[in-house]
């Protein structure tokens, strides 16, 4: 596949992942866009279906082989669990967590909040509770 086709694609998953469904994601898979290719900004589809509480969509990118801790962006955006963590977004934090986003994953690739540090920014108790039970260190939250 061209570069250009690829970009295209890449653009059109990000978009799909924020504000289409599952079915839109699938075929675009199936033509070739790449789970974790991110768009001209550097946002990866994952990101996108994690900053907007798109559960489904977040279960379909990462059965496909997304991973649940790529850092997104190009310094303005994060992990997705930071992503879903910081709105709230309770049932997409449960679906990367039981993929395997790390709780205590900082990200600035490392060196920024974790999820439970943006948790702690809004009023979100079950998130926090969430977070807790997968191993999430409460001191961690000072970044």
């Amino acid at each position: 596949m061209n570069r250009r086709r690829q970009k295209k694609l890449s653009k059109r998953l990000v978009e799909a992942a924020t504000f289409g469904d599952s079915d839109e994601i699938n075929a675009l898979l199936r033509a070739g866009a790449g789970p974790e290719a991110g768009d001209t900004e550097g946002t990866t589809p994952l990101y996108a279906a994690s900053v907007h509480g798109a559960a489904d969509n977040v279960l379909c990118l990462l059965k496909a082989g997304a991973s649940p801790d790529t850092e997104s962006g190009r310094g303005a955006e994060g992990t997705p669990l930071c992503a879903a963590a910081c709105w709230g977004h309770t049932e997409t934090v449960r679906a990367l967590l039981a993929h395997g986003a790390d709780p205590d994953l900082r990200e600035d690739h490392g060196t920024g909040r974790s999820p439970l540090a943006w948790a702690m920014t809004g009023p979100h108790p079950e998130t926090i509770a969430l977070l807790l039970a997968a191993g999430a260190r409460p001191y961690d939250h000072a970044a």
